[in-house]
């Protein structure tokens, strides 16, 4: 598994993009996509600031192509998430699902369905643990 670290709420829109881009990216498709779908009009320079950090957080690789550079993802959003709940968990709940679910609950953020559904979920783990 690759070692890389938390990404700030903006590095976090900008993998989003280059997660749902079929294709490697430059920071000028980067740049057109921010200002066209975000609204955000940055400046080269702030984008290549934010590629390169994502670079050296390890989830981004850039590769030399001409006179540009192309970014595609190290990492699936999805090896992100998981990092990310694991390491949540262990920092506020000291590794403990039951604690993170009892949160959750007492909260009343947990619908029946949803519920019924985790019910389902930990039966379905449990019957696999026990083959």
């Amino acid at each position: 598994m690759i070692n890389f670290q938390k990404l700030s709420e903006t590095e976090m829109e900008v993998m989003q993009i280059i997660w749902a881009s079929d294709h490697p990216i430059t920071s000028g498709e980067l740049l057109d996509i921010f200002a066209q779908q975000k609204g955000k009009e940055w400046k080269g320079q702030t984008i290549a600031t934010f590629l390169a950090r994502l670079v050296e957080k390890g989830v981004l690789t850039s590769i030399k192509q001409g006179r540009a550079n192309i970014y595609k993802p190290r990492i699936s959003p999805e090896e992100y998430r998981s990092h990310e709940a694991k390491s949540l968990l262990e920092t506020l709940y000291e590794g403990s699902v039951k604690n993170f679910l009892t949160t959750l609950y007492d909260g009343k953020e947990l619908t029946k369905d949803e519920m019924t559904e985790l019910r389902r979920w930990f039966a379905e783990k449990a019957g696999e643990k026990n083959e």
